[in-house]
């Protein structure tokens, strides 16, 4: 028989990419979707179509319009589905966005985590809940670590960040926007189960996660939405920071990689920044030149020195500890091959 996987925000980038990489690994996966993230971006923002791509696995995908705030909802589907494991990426993406619908925010990404726990925990205290958790849990501390200004980015100043941002770094005592806010409740719920109730949890905080299958906007998929106007020769608006502000790009690939590293063999209450690390890190300048490349389209761009709050100035994942504890996982994807595989994407859909 196969095992069942739950994936909240299976439309998603992450959460598409998991439901087909188990898909294919012969799993019967489940996923839980209401297509909110078109309500929060409009058209831009719909996902529906990635349900097309898991359709393709017919009775092995099976698709669930709920939403996670219905606790009652949550409640009843999970003894129902017995999964073997959950994955949950559902969210309000985006700390600009969350401002203007504060209550959605909390309600998605605090209260739905929160609803998705308490029934994991009323049905088994053993199956793996993997939360796709956020750097923006740390706030703007990361942006009071001294740093030097090079010629087309920021870098950090000291030694004890080379290798990046590690998962000891203070969550406490900096500005976070309501969505940061949303999800520090959430990822420290998730931990609070696994500790209290010595359930396998894990939370992954993630730096920029791209790929070919994101529905990028402006308030939310930095990279996506980036290539997307230099290919429809849209004007891009840099916020902030003399376009230097440097993100690390993990390919939606090595996420759903690592993912299935830590259910194969799952750890309590565990913690994980989950990036491209130094190797995969990209000041918006940078991509502006790397797109231009490969497109050969110029970059259309305006500058706005209000920089958007509580934004990074520059923020990479150390990778150590991940490696350290699942040392068949690294990266497999390059810098290179998230832009060149977001651009096929891209190129292929415009010729259907």
């Amino acid at each position: 028989m196969s095992k069942k996987l739950m994936v909240t925000g299976s439309l998603g980038l992450i959460g598409s990419e998991v439901s087909e990489y188990f898909l294919e690994k012969g799993w019967e996966v489940h996923g839980i979707d209401n297509n909110q993230r078109a309500v929060f971006f409009g058209s831009q923002g719909d996902n529906s179509t990635n349900q097309d791509r898991l359709a393709k696995f017919g009775e092995s995908y099976q698709h669930h319009t709920i939403d996670i705030r219905d606790r009652q909802a949550v409640l009843d589907l999970i003894p129902k589905i017995s999964p073997d494991a959950i994955v949950h990426t559902a969210a309000q993406p985006s700390h600009d966005r969350a401002a203007s619908i504060p209550f959605e925010d909390f309600d998605t990404n605090a209260v739905g985590t929160f609803n998705l726990l308490e029934s994991l925990r009323r049905y088994s205290t053993s199956v793996p809940f993997v939360h796709l958790s956020t750097n923006k849990v740390y706030g703007d501390a990361p942006n009071f670590i001294p740093m030097k200004e090079l010629e087309t980015r920021f870098d950090y100043d000291d030694d004890t960040y080379e290798h990046g941002i590690a998962e000891s770094f203070s969550i406490d005592q900096s500005k976070h926007s309501l969505f940061g806010a949303s999800k520090v409740s959430a990822d420290i719920s998730v931990q609070e189960y696994g500790r209290y109730f010595n359930m396998p949890t894990a939370c992954l905080r993630g730096g920029c996660l791209t790929g070919p299958n994101h529905a990028g906007v402006e308030l939310h998929g930095f990279l996506s939405y980036l290539i997307k106007c230099n290919l429809e020769q849209k004007e891009y608006t840099v916020f902030g920071y003399k376009g230097k502000q440097v993100r690390d790009n993990i390919h939606s690939y090595d996420v759903a990689r690592f993912i299935e590293e830590f259910i194969q063999a799952p750890r309590v209450a565990e913690v994980y920044n989950i990036g491209g690390g130094k190797a995969n890190s990209v000041s918006i300048l940078e991509a502006f030149q790397i797109i231009s490349k490969i497109s050969g389209i110029p970059m259309k761009y305006k500058y706005d020195e209000t920089n958007r709050i509580g934004d990074h100035i520059c923020y990479y994942s150390d990778l150590r500890k991940m490696k350290s504890h699942y040392p068949n996982w690294d990266i497999t994807k390059s810098l290179e091959d998230v832009f060149q595989d977001i651009y096929n994407r891209y190129m292929e859909a415009k010729a259907k």
